[in-house]
């Protein structure tokens, strides 16, 4: 037994377990970990989930399984897969509360009685108020859960199975050209604010490593391998990076040449030390943007960019894509940034010539 209530160890470096009672009756459930901070974290939610299963299982055993039921199993699914990041899963409860405000007699209704039409009239009304990406996530959350009425034996047929989705227009990339970027991370550093230079650093670091901004707060000095010229990502400690693996990123001579003159002035840091001293910097980005006359830009902008300026310079999008994290062989990269790659064909097709030589 721990100090912390209903959260048990049995062997000293062993896994942890929650160790409580529903109805009674003693529950024994692990929590994945043998680490102590993060097992006093999960332990609530885990509780929490256990309980709203039962309770679901009990309104199916006696017939009056309501929506709100069978959104309680599902979000104990969510919350118990391993794979989704707690971020995801604050996504879902999120689409759960939408779903919930726009449509408030749901939860309360008997699961059998929810019809195909009552999903079509809900989805008139709520595609007015959300964006088409956010709709679409509301459509595949209503049939999960309407998928774990079916799969109870609660009813017969997901009603929310012929939902249309919405067509979502790809973004327009607008991005700095390299000597608005030059001079928008200098309007940044002389700001004359404490952690200006802090700021323009993270920009920096984001614009020429391609990473995501959860990715880069949690890169130490260990993970900078200044004799290989790589950064290792490893991303969350606990949950990783969004796919899941540590990967290793080349380093390009601008961000060598960043890194090296950091390591210089604060040489006295352990290998432990996080490199960035801030770990997100939006209005110090959009007050420089509005200064130099620049179209606003986001941190997630400058993965973009990395990759713009990647492919730009003949890096082939299977690369870039492996550098960026993702695990699809370029297809996102190619939907992404394939008018890149087009236009850089076109440009070296110029240089190709039948002539002869003068």
């Amino acid at each position: 037994m721990t100090a912390v209530q209903n959260l048990v160890r049995y062997r000293p470096a062993g896994t942890y377990f929650a160790r409580f009672k529903v109805n009674g009756k003693p529950v024994l459930k692990t929590l994945e970990t043998t680490v102590f901070s993060v097992a006093k974290q999960r332990l609530p939610e885990v509780m929490r989930d256990h309980r709203a299963k039962l309770e679901s299982i009990t309104a199916v055993a006696i017939g009056k399984m309501t929506v709100g039921d069978a959104v309680r199993t599902y979000q104990e699914k969510v919350h118990a897969n391993v794979s989704l990041k707690p971020r995801s899963k604050a996504y879902y409860d999120g689409l759960i509360d939408f779903i919930n405000r726009s449509w408030p007699t749901l939860f309360a209704t008997d699961v059998r009685k929810v019809s195909e039409r009552d999903c079509q009239e809900w989805l008139v009304r709520f595609q007015k108020q959300y964006a088409p990406s956010v709709v679409n996530n509301a459509i595949g959350t209503l049939r999960g859960v309407f998928s774990e009425a079916v799969n109870s034996g609660a009813r017969f047929g997901n009603p929310a199975a012929n939902l249309s989705r919405m067509r979502i227009r790809a973004k327009q990339l607008e991005l700095p050209s390299r000597e608005e970027f030059l001079r928008f991370v200098e309007e940044i550093r002389t700001a004359g604010a404490r952690q200006s230079k802090d700021c323009a650093n993270l920009v920096r670091f984001l614009a020429y490593s391609g990473l995501r901004l959860g990715e880069a707060r949690f890169v130490v000095w260990s993970d900078v391998l200044f004799d290989r010229r790589q950064l290792c990502v490893r991303g969350h400690p606990v949950t990783g990076t969004k796919g899941g693996e540590s990967r290793y990123v080349p380093m390009i001579p601008e961000l060598e040449r960043m890194l090296i003159e950091l390591r210089k002035e604060r040489s006295n840091e352990p290998s432990n030390a996080s490199v960035m001293r801030v770990f997100e910097c939006q209005n110090s980005m959009t007050h420089a943007a509005a200064k130099i006359g620049m179209r606003r830009i986001t941190h997630h902008d400058l993965r973009h960019l990395f990759a713009t300026i990647c492919i730009e310079s003949g890096v082939d999008i299977p690369t870039v894509s492996r550098w960026l994290g993702h695990k699809d062989g370029g297809a996102l990269c190619m939907k992404t940034y394939g008018h890149l790659r087009q236009d850089h064909s076109l440009a070296q097709a110029q240089r190709v010539s039948f002539g002869i030589a003068a």
